[in-house]
């Protein structure tokens, strides 16, 4: 897809998250808002995946590190066909497979993610295993900031270093806010892009939300050989919806049908503007 086509396709991936999250009345709103873009960047605009054939021996890999913003990621993998579109109605219900975090008995999901911290390090080695066995896939993890307080992150990116994996992506989904409010507050992570740099990564900060840095800074990895990348995707938690934008207490606010009615009304509104002037970002 071009960029035109992946704004659209992000502004439809959060009506259908929205829906789902509003019948199943739970959910992670807020941070799959915002990394709805991220995710669609990747899985229509850069990732070499085939829904027909999931265990690919040649995929690219994607692990949802900050597995609970699991939403959008199941919006997109039903959309392309990895499972039926109407299982998304089942999303979080009894017997589901479609849990609050991934769950890898889906076509799609690599691992089962959840527990913060986690990702990087599994992310690491399935990257140093493509390079043993001189496999070209590259191997793409999604971290929240918030996540960014856990030790094993920083134990990953140093081994991720070490073994110079420039074939292995990080990506910090980098809305500032967490559960209990501002991460500065909760626990100062800046500066943030300096630590990682430190760490021996290459580091590329962009703004998460724009679709064309999004495919611009994926499309170049990787940019310095024998260097991991660290993305630093600067983004609004609740991106698309006004009144969700930048505010805590949505992180898992459930919208009720008064707020998903006027959120599915601003998104129609940003697709619109897309199609009249073709060059609009949502």
């Amino acid at each position: 897809m071009d960029v035109l086509e992946l704004r659209k396709k992000a502004i439809q991936i959060r009506k259908d998250l929205l829906i789902m999250i509003h019948g199943a009345k739970t959910g992670h709103t807020g941070g799959s808002l915002s990394n709805t873009d991220i995710l669609t960047a990747l899985y229509y605009g850069v990732m070499r995946i085939n829904p027909s054939q999931p265990k690919w021996e040649d995929r690219d890999r994607f692990i949802a590190s900050k597995g609970h913003s699991v939403e959008s990621l199941w919006c997109i993998l039903a959309d392309l066909g990895f499972f039926p579109k109407e299982e998304l109605a089942t999303f979080s219900r009894f017997g589901t497979r479609l849990i609050g975090h991934p769950n890898n008995k889906v076509p799609g999901i690599e691992m089962n993610t959840g527990a913060l911290g986690h990702g990087l390090a599994i992310s690491v080695g399935m990257a140093l295993a493509a390079k043993r066995d001189s496999k070209p896939y590259l191997v793409y993890c999604l971290m929240g900031d918030g996540e960014q307080a856990e030790g094993s992150v920083w134990e990953a990116a140093m081994a991720g270093a070490h073994y110079k994996l420039d074939n292995l992506i990080g990506i910090v989904d980098r809305n500032r806010l967490q559960i209990s409010g501002s991460t500065e507050e909760v626990m100062g992570l800046e500066p943030l892009e300096e630590k990682w740099a430190a760490f021996g990564w290459n580091v590329v900060s962009i703004d998460g939300n724009d679709m064309e840095a999004l495919k611009n800074a994926f499309s170049s990895i990787p940019e310095v050989p024998g260097k991991p990348t660290l993305i630093m995707a600067n983004t609004v938690k609740g991106k698309g919806v006004s009144f969700a934008e930048n505010a805590p207490h949505w992180h898992h606010h459930v919208p009720n049908d008064e707020e998903l009615a006027k959120a599915l009304e601003e998104l129609a509104a940003a697709l619109e503007r897309i199609n009249q002037k073709n060059e609009v970002q949502p």
